[in-house]
């Protein structure tokens, strides 16, 4: 075993600098707590600069729904020049898009401005347990071997990687053998929006539209809106349409969507989101390494497609690639509190509410695709248990990985709840390293004071639906 080059102590440790983590760190530090984040990458942000747009922020009736952290982010990058807004597919879901470039810019400014102490570049290796509590985390980088004491610990791994290494209990995919497919976002540029939204008027038998029945409208009618909204947020997909046509005769590779988001006007620029291999375990980095050639391919075969079919791309440019292969399921915990699909299509409420979802059901495989919309295009509740693991006492969860049934988790797994949730358990971090006579293990957070500090610094605990 390595030594440890040095002990560094802090009240709370957040492991993982996507959307989730980001957004933990934040609350943390703005609420007192000497905070920490560790993230692997060069930079903070994850999939939150990776060009896909935000989603889960508004329900599919369009009511906001995540505010707090994740609203001051897009209001950063707004005063950047970077802030597209909310942009509705005419299908089921509203997008807030944005430019992924200056997200870069508004996440880091955050970051610095409320106090948080960064560590990019290292790895966290293990963890120091002791009957369910995370006495260290031992982490690496190029100055050398670290112990990080905490008294809380936040894992916004992705994976659970903590929880797992903890001893605390976890799930893996379906059955441990099938999982959603990842994906690597790209982006293009000088794409002709009037173009492209165009055709779909004039071919909206192709495009995915007019799913959510609560609109009231036919495809055309959702096509000519998609129009005059004038955005180029458009969709395909695998099991009808163009795309059908396109896999069927082997132009394109089977996939269930190619889904196209605006995140610069000024470039004319879009990210495309498309590319897709089945059953990648992705906490098997071997196997995530060799997925990388076949995206490259993968991209290079949506480009050629959209050139020679889908009017409006005929002159457009790549622009770019995400640095990370963007993941949808690895391990999900198994909480105190397990989030089940009814929860999600019934939207409903708790009164230990401390973060909102409202993303549809979105369970991807690479032949099909189950999606299914909210009730009433509403919300459904979650409470701070959702990110408590079995068999750990002082470490919450936030991202992906929360504490959900496969189906549920393909709901929650967006940024929008992501980053609520990491918000909340940021704020409950505080709470609990800020009092002196706290047990050490974070189910004995205050809920009613945690409810009352979201409320006060932005979060959104209530809905119309």
């Amino acid at each position: 075993m390595l030594d440890v080059t040095r002990d560094i102590e802090c009240d709370v440790l957040v492991v993982g600098g996507g959307s989730a983590g980001v957004a933990a760190a934040i609350s943390a530090a703005r609420n007192g707590a000497k905070t920490l984040l560790v993230e692997a990458s060069p930079m903070a942000g994850g999939e939150l600069i990776s060009g896909i747009a935000l989603l889960g922020m508004l329900s599919a009736r369009g009511e906001w729904i995540v505010g707090g952290v994740a609203r001051e982010l897009l209001q950063e990058v707004e005063k950047l020049g970077g802030y597209i807004g909310p942009v509705f597919d005419y299908r089921a879901l509203h997008l807030v898009c944005f430019d992924p470039e200056l997200m870069k810019f508004a996440v880091s400014g955050l970051l610095h401005r409320a106090g948080v102490q960064t560590m990019l570049y290292t790895m966290a290796t293990g963890v120091l347990a002791d009957g369910g509590k995370a006495g260290g985390v031992f982490v690496q980088n190029k100055s050398g071997r670290h112990l990080v004491r905490a008294r809380v610990v936040i894992d916004a791994s992705g994976d659970a990687d903590l929880v797992d290494a903890a001893g605390g209990r976890t799930e893996l995919g379906k059955d441990g053998r099938f999982f959603q497919p990842p994906s690597l976002i790209f982006r293009m540029t000088g794409v002709d929006t009037p173009r492209l939204l165009g055709h779909v008027r004039e071919a909206p038998q192709d495009f995915g539209l007019a799913e959510y029945a609560g609109l009231g409208m036919t495809r055309e009618q959702c096509a000519e809106a998609l129009y005059r909204q004038g955005q180029p947020k458009v969709v395909l997909l695998g099991e009808h349409g163009l795309l059908q046509r396109a896999i069927a005769s082997g132009e394109m590779f089977a996939t269930s969507i190619l889904a196209v988001v605006p995140v610069s006007t000024a470039r004319r620029e879009v990210s495309i989101n498309c590319t897709q291999i089945g059953n990648v375990n992705a906490t098997e980095t071997r196997a995530l390494s060799a997925a990388l050639p076949t995206f490259f391919e993968q991209i290079q075969t949506t480009m050629r497609f959209l050139r020679a079919r889908v009017p409006g791309f005929e002159g457009a440019q790549f622009s770019g690639v995400a640095s990370k292969i963007g993941i949808r399921e690895t391990r999900r915990i198994v909480g105190d509190f397990v989030l089940h699909e009814d929860d999600v299509l019934q939207a409903r409420k708790r009164p230990d509410v401390v973060a909102k979802g409202g993303h549809e059901i979105d369970l991807f495989a690479v032949s099909t695709h189950r999606r299914q919309t909210i009730k009433d295009g509403g919300s459904y509740d979650l409470p701070l248990a959702a990110a408590i693991a079995q068999g750990v006492r002082n470490l919450f969860v936030v991202g992906r990985c929360l504490s959900a049934t496969r189906e549920a988790q393909s709901s929650a797994r967006v940024m929008g709840t992501c980053m609520a949730m990491g918000q909340a358990a940021g704020t409950a971090a505080a709470l609990c390293s800020a009092d002196a006579g706290w047990s050490g293990d974070v189910r004995d957070t205050p809920i009613a004071t945690l409810q009352q500090a979201l409320r006060a610094q932005g979060a959104v605990l209530e809905s119309e639906a």
